[in-house]
């Protein structure tokens, strides 16, 4: 059975309104979750100082810490200054997910552009490289590379998984509801699972899920919640009650801890309880 890490990207606000980020992990975990993303993604205005109370209460009420690093990342931007920036989103990312004790810091890399594919592919490493040393964290927290839903954009299975076979502080971060936008409302959570297991292991593996919207005739990756079922959360937590994998599950739904709520009780009715 997964040994399972649930929780929302970001600050509790339905079920309970959570004041701050650093309230919003003991709300997390007196509503019976164990995850939560720090979504720094309209920019990282957090101190180190603030970083380290919130990693220190993370500790103390048992909540796994990741981190979304900005949306204005580009790291294949045509314009060098661009690139810089993103750059240095990244690395200020990095630093706060250390001081917090975050495992892993989640970016949308990139768009393809003029680039096209392969040479995106080289420049997203390159990139990659230049902030992790530049961060001078060293070890400890990984840069997980997440799947996207735009055609347009870095960030297909294929893309994700070889930065993470290549690059040793990468880890890919699979979310389930850019996957079905991108394979225009197809999902096999079982072949997912098994290249995870073929590729990685045991690792960990870090993901996200919220439903997507269905509109003009495809997907977009536009949140809904969970009960739109597309994709159908059911199906993953039956494939977890049958793999031994360790799993961080971190709800993007419009609804945030009232949906992971709603996964959970799914999950509890087919036999997975989180960890």
């Amino acid at each position: 059975m997964a040994k399972v890490y649930l929780g929302p990207a970001g600050i509790p606000q339905f079920v309970v309104k959570a004041k701050s980020t650093l309230d919003a992990v003991k709300v997390v975990r007196e509503l019976g979750l164990n995850a939560m993303e720090v979504e720094f993604v309209q920019g990282v205005r957090m101190s180190r100082e603030l970083a380290k109370q919130v990693g220190k209460a993370a500790q103390d009420y048992q909540v796994k810490l990741s981190v979304h690093a900005p949306y204005f990342i580009n790291l294949c931007s045509e314009e060098a200054d661009k690139v810089e920036k993103s750059r240095q989103r990244l690395v200020d990312s990095l630093d706060r997910a250390y001081y917090m004790g975050a495992w892993v810091v989640v970016v949308h890399a990139a768009y393809y552009g003029k680039l096209g594919p392969e040479r995106c592919y080289e420049k997203v490493k390159e990139e990659l490289e230049k902030a992790y040393k530049e961060s001078g964290i060293g070890s400890g927290v990984y840069i997980g590379v997440e799947i996207t839903a735009r055609t347009n954009q870095f960030g297909s299975v294929e893309e994700a998984f070889r930065l993470g076979k290549e690059l040793s502080f990468v880890v890919p971060v699979i979310d389930w509801g850019h996957l079905y936008a991108r394979n225009n409302g197809s999902i096999n959570y079982g072949e997912i699972l098994d290249l995870w297991a073929r590729e990685f292991g045991n690792a960990h593996m870090h993901t996200h899920f919220t439903s997507v919207r269905y509109r003009n005739g495809k997907f977009v990756d536009e949140h809904e919640p969970i009960e739109r079922n597309m994709p159908p959360f059911e199906p993953l937590a039956r494939e977890l009650k049958n793999r031994d994998i360790t799993i961080t599950l971190i709800c993007e739904s419009p609804l945030l801890e009232k949906d992971a709520l709603l996964m959970k009780e799914i999950l509890e009715q087919v036999g997975v309880n989180l960890a």
